[in-house]
């Protein structure tokens, strides 16, 4: 499964990267950024995103609601992997169209099987 990787952290981003390619054994592409994420998003066309909520340049809700209105996109499943895991703000990305949220820390060993789970739904 090809994943869109999203995170401004770098070592958060290498830390995941190499979970889910070595563990998981999918094709992972990385952007540290929104708008990067956008782009990458349009040009490789995901199997599923998983992103950071807080980016440098975009917050969660508006990276979600910018691949919803894009046609290459808008299919594409968007997972959260975040710290920012109140209950409010888990139903607002919900109802937003978001497939999950995944909570940091995470467990290297189980990020791939936990987002299995969640794209299974």
């Amino acid at each position: 499964m090809k994943i869109l990787l999203i995170d401004d952290d770098p070592d958060i981003l290498f830390m995941a990267a190499i979970a889910l390619e070595k563990i998981g054994k999918h094709h992972v592409i990385q952007a540290s950024g929104g708008m990067e994420a956008l782009q990458k998003a349009k040009q490789e066309l995901p199997d599923a995103i998983v992103t950071d909520y807080w980016l440098e340049d975009l917050e969660g809700t508006e990276l979600l609601k910018q691949f919803n209105s894009q046609p290459e996109t808008q299919k594409v499943p968007v997972i959260f992997l975040t710290a920012k895991t109140e209950p409010t703000l888990i139903r607002q990305l919900l109802e937003l169209g978001a497939k999950g949220v995944l909570a940091k820390p995470f467990d290297p060993l189980k990020l791939s099987g936990d987002i299995q789970k969640i794209l299974a739904k």
